[in-house]
């Protein structure tokens, strides 16, 4: 135990406090420190920024009413301009110098899958990241807490969309990485479910919009349909090329490309584009989570939009934990803590974690961008 460590021991010794949180990382009496890497710069910057944002309303509610058991939330954050091998680095510092307790809100899959093996050997818990990426589910790791749908979960609700309408020539554009991989698995196993195979594929580099050779492979199919699975600058560049080379294939993508951010970049191109969803449609007081959060919103000043209502619906899901995990608070039992949250219902959005599904949510919705860069469902 290092000089800082004894001396918090003092403090709880003195407060009466259990010393069994003194030999935690990340724990003082009045605190606990959660790390987020995420990308802050760079094209996929928006995305880290509102969800950020997102759960920081949340949490300086929190703070404000004096914390959880008398703890502050803390929340550290590292920009790793979504590049796995900065969210590797980000995460080693979190753990080796830092000492957080836990780690939140990361945003994407090649970021998340460099961070795995990391966190998975310090044992720190690695909880709502921002992708569906069945990589954090299967196999079970109990460090890993999902809050989100799957994109399998995402795909199978745009392929079942598109077959009902009646599409079956249905291409894939996708990063050509895991993020791309996962979306691209998604889709292809939702479609040989219904004895299809995928119409067509074509890929870009991540942090890229060079999307040319997509474009020409894909509109030369002739799909009726294209699912894409790619962060917003590329998949705005790859629907802008697409129309403006005739295409008229209808477009849908995941979750993940951050839907404001697509239709701020798409402008007049953006309409009829649509995005699966794994929270409630934001701008709806009728579902009262929403309700909160629009209140939240406002008052902060901040956009309302999918993603900031995700980070705020993650960062109750955190806090829930820490609040069942008790005062004296253990990684373990913040991981039984959170664990025991079975079917709870967080103002109209479930959430249902077990000892041995830590696959919180399955919801899934549709929105389409409509006229101005508005959302209809």
């Amino acid at each position: 135990m290092n000089r800082t460590m004894r001396r918090i021991a003092g403090w709880m010794l003195a407060l009466g406090w259990p010393l069994a949180a003194a030999a935690q990382d990340g724990i003082t009496p009045t605190s606990v420190l959660i790390g987020q890497s995420a990308a802050f710069s760079g094209p996929a910057a928006q995305l880290g920024v509102h969800m950020r944002d997102g759960a920081k309303l949340w949490l300086d509610h929190v703070n404000a009413q004096g914390g959880i058991h008398g703890r502050t939330i803390q929340l550290r954050t590292r920009d790793d301009k979504y590049e796995a091998n900065l969210a590797a680095e980000n995460t080693r510092r979190f753990v080796n110098d830092d000492r957080v307790f836990a780690l939140f809100a990361y945003v994407g899959t090649p970021t998340s899958q460099a961070s795995l093996p990391i966190f998975t050997e310090a044992r720190v818990p690695f909880v709502a990241p921002f992708t569906g990426a069945e990589l954090l589910r299967q196999p079970f790791n109990r460090y890993v807490f999902n809050v989100r749908a799957s994109y399998y979960d995402e795909t199978e609700a745009i392929v079942d969309h598109l077959y009902r309408i009646g599409a079956r020539r249905i291409a894939v554009f996708h990063q050509a990485d895991s993020y791309g991989q996962a979306g691209l698995d998604g889709t292809t196993r939702a479609l040989v479910k219904r004895n299809l195979k995928v119409h067509a594929a074509g890929t870009v580099q991540r942090n890229s919009t060079e999307v040319t050779e997509a474009v020409k492979t894909l509109n030369a199919s002739q799909p009726d349909a294209v699912v894409m699975i790619s962060a917003y600058a590329s998949t705005a560049e790859f629907v802008r090329q697409m129309k403006k080379a005739g295409s008229v294939a209808s477009f849908y993508t995941v979750s993940f490309v951050g839907s404001k951010a697509l239709a701020d970049a798409l402008g007049d191109d953006g309409h009829g584009v649509t995005i699966s969803q794994v929270v409630p449609f934001p701008w709806s007081p009728l579902t009262p989570v929403v309700r909160e959060y629009l209140e939240f919103a406002r008052r902060a000043q901040v956009e309302v939009n999918f993603s900031t209502l995700e980070g705020f619906i993650a960062a109750k899901v955190l806090t829930e934990g820490l609040r069942r995990a008790g005062r004296d608070l253990t990684r373990d039992r913040f991981i039984a803590a959170l664990e025991s949250i079975g079917n709870h219902d967080f103002g109209g959005f479930g959430v249902s974690f077990s000892p041995s599904s830590h696959s919180g949510s399955r919801f899934v919705d549709l929105a389409m961008i409509g006229r101005g860069g508005k959302f209809v469902r």
